[in-house]
């Protein structure tokens, strides 16, 4: 193991100057390879191989995190000659790495509100007393934001070599396959409850983009309280694991962030002005999935593009229901108030919402994607609501084919988003293509095929919402955009100010459907 580097003066994320940045985009660097992974089976399977490489140290910043979940079977590892069986519960397999490497430090960022998670979690208080009396192992909540907001990023830094950024959570009620089966015994929880399918995704990078993600989660540490991080020695040899072939190679990675303001530091907003470059900037068409769309400024992105002449078909794949009652009030009603208002500014009907079916059994969909053209890919952990553009820490990662570098990235992107296609709707990859030249479009593909199918997209069905809905809706209340707006959510007009775009849109409907 290369020793350790030590630095006179530890720099956070903010201190670094970045002469290539631009509006909504804190760095760029580049990837030796990158690839998307879709669903946790291969994820967890994938992380743990890379975390067996890991020589200095791991550091895994997250929402969410639970030591009894399992990684992939127990395979054998080779070391020294020696073959050993390796645990595959994520606990006791932190344990076990730090023993058979003594050098190596593992730094655990979870969110707050995990604290109050512990009740039900009995064996992970267990496993963190275990911890606690290892000095390689460091395990801290995150408290540094503001009221009401949350630390929702998702990413894992290896020996600032590789690194992970997604939407993936290691964590519960995440592990799925990519056929979805709508009943898999497998896909339970730790007391042995069964839960529904669940589709996510993530991206895995190796090259120099990992240091600057490390920059980022060590600049998150210090604000969560931890201790400076030294910096480490970049090995020459990769954790990234043997058995994944990159899509991507030799790319070019921008990474925009959001981040309430709190505590005296100015707020970051570059993931919303991002959304908004790239969505106005469409030309034939977006393609996304994501938990939520509850966001004002995206929803005024894609309204100001479907006036226009000349529309891109936008077509998101979105879960049924949002999981968990307030997060039904909170993103449902305004979801609901949202497309309709969208649909009533659509002459073209370019705007689509689709929700993934197993047989008869919804999926949820916890990805952050979004592909526009087949020149941009962006995956992170920002949903489209409010949230994510101002109030909670997030992260996103994109290749965008539009700069130079990334020119010969085009094919890989088209070929993931016929792959998601593909997934969602029951078919091979290499039909997408096809059909969708043959149909006009991915919405005329998906209507064409029809619903009697194993697999299948559902239109979104608009739900009539009472005025107490209406209300809670168009207020945020439960969604702000800024810390403030928890306090005032009418201070600035709510979802539809009246000023706006997407206020004055909201008012001619309005208006028309009085009796």
């Amino acid at each position: 193991m290369g020793a350790i580097e030590l630095n006179s003066k530890v720099k956070t994320a903010d201190d670094v100057d970045d002469a290539s940045a631009e509006e909504g985009v804190w760095r760029y660097a580049m990837a030796e390879r990158a690839s998307v992974i879709v669903d946790a089976e291969d994820y967890f399977a994938l992380m743990q191989d890379a975390m067996l490489e890991a020589r200095q140290r791991i550091l895994m910043i997250g929402w969410d995190f639970d030591t009894r979940i399992h990684l992939a079977d127990g395979r054998r590892w080779w070391q020294r000659g020696r073959r050993e069986q390796h645990p595959k519960r994520l606990g006791s397999f932190i344990l076990w790495l730090t023993r058979k490497n003594r050098g190596l430090e593992v730094r655990i960022l979870k969110w707050s509100y995990g604290v109050l998670q512990f009740a039900t979690r009995g064996s992970m208080a267990v496993d963190l007393m275990r911890w606690w009396r290892n000095k390689q192992i460091d395990f801290h909540f995150d408290t540094a934001h503001p009221v009401a907001a949350s630390h929702h990023q998702k990413i894992v830094v290896i020996d600032d070599r590789f690194a992970v950024c997604g939407g993936i959570d290691m964590t519960t009620h995440r592990w799925d396959t990519r056929e979805h089966l709508e009943t898999d015994p497998r896909r339970k929880r730790p007391r042995g409850k069964a839960y529904g399918p669940w589709h996510d995704a993530t991206m895995m990078l190796d090259g120099p983009v990992a240091k600057a993600l490390g920059d980022l989660g060590r600049d998150r540490w210090v604000r969560a309280g931890g201790t400076a991080l030294e910096m480490v020695t970049v090995p020459e040899k990769s954790p990234w694991p043997e058995s994944l072939t990159a899509q991507f190679e030799n790319v070019e990675v921008g990474i925009a962030r959001t981040r309430g303001e709190y505590s005296g530091e100015s707020g970051v907003d570059e993931i919303a002005d991002l959304f908004e470059k790239q969505i106005l900037e469409a030309k034939h068409f977006i393609y996304a999935e994501s938990q939520y769309f509850a966001s004002r400024r995206i929803a005024t992105a894609i309204c100001k593009r479907l006036m226009q002449d000349d529309p891109p078909e936008v077509l998101i794949v979105h879960p049924q229901n949002a999981d968990g009652f307030l997060e039904q009030q909170a993103m449902d009603h305004a979801r609901a108030e949202l497309v309709r208002t969208l649909g009533d500014q659509d002459p073209q009907k370019r705007f689509n919402l689709y929700v993934p079916f197993t047989g008869q059994t919804p999926i949820y969909v916890h990805a952050k994607i979004m592909i526009v053209d087949d020149k941009i890919l962006r995956i992170g952990s920002a949903n489209m609501n409010n949230r994510s553009m101002g109030l909670d820490s997030e992260c996103d990662v994109f290749i965008d084919c539009h700069r130079p570098l990334n020119a010969h990235a085009g094919d890989a992107v088209a070929r993931l988003r016929y792959s998601l296609l593909a997934e969602h709707c029951g078919l091979e990859e290499e039909e997408v293509p096809q059909l969708i030249a043959r149909h006009g479009g991915m919405a005329a593909m998906i209507e064409h095929l029809g619903l009697e199918r194993g697999r299948t997209l559902r239109r979104y069905e608009l739900p009539e919402l009472n005025s107490v809905q209406e209300t809670l809706a168009e207020s945020s209340i439960l969604d702000p955009e800024k810390p403030e707006d928890m306090f005032e959510p009418y201070a600035k007009g709510g979802l539809f100010r009246s000023n706006s775009l997407l206020g004055r849109a909201r008012k001619r409907l309005m208006r028309r459907k009085k009796p």
